[in-house]
């Protein structure tokens, strides 16, 4: 099985396993060392508080010293339906960031099918080049 496939089904399997009913989702990381670390976003009561889902398997990786290849994040409203790729918020690219612009995440498409694009490729235009960086 292709990586980005294994870490699709990673991500699914736990949220089955995790939300067993109703309302699931999940965010997946792999490191090159081959890891696959797994996060959801914490419950809140205070929506200002809240964190994106990925959020926890990023910081597993900088715990563990560990660069982050790829990433994906699905969710889902019920458990009788689709679960949905979720391409990263600006925020959480601006984190994948840190690990440069070969980085690949998982997007949202019309079809809902498993599509990477490098972080590069989500962020053409990216600030650092006002200082020489280039993603």
């Amino acid at each position: 099985m292709h990586i980005e496939e294994a870490l699709y089904q990673s991500v699914v399997d736990f949220v089955k396993i995790r939300y067993p009913v109703g309302w699931g989702g999940a965010a997946a990381v792999r490191t090159a060392s081959g890891k696959v670390l797994i996060s959801v976003a914490p419950d809140t009561k205070n929506d200002a508080l809240a964190l994106c889902m990925e959020v926890g398997a990023f910081l597993e990786a900088h715990k563990l010293n560990e660069i982050v290849t790829h990433s994906i994040c699905v969710c889902r409203d019920d458990e009788h339906s689709e679960l949905l790729i979720l391409s990263p918020c600006g925020v959480c690219q601006e984190r994948l960031v840190h690990w440069g612009g070969e980085v690949k995440a998982a997007i949202s498409t019309v079809e809902n099918t498993l599509v990477f694009k490098t972080i590069r490729e989500l962020m053409p235009y990216h600030w650092s080049i006002v200082n020489g960086e280039q993603l």
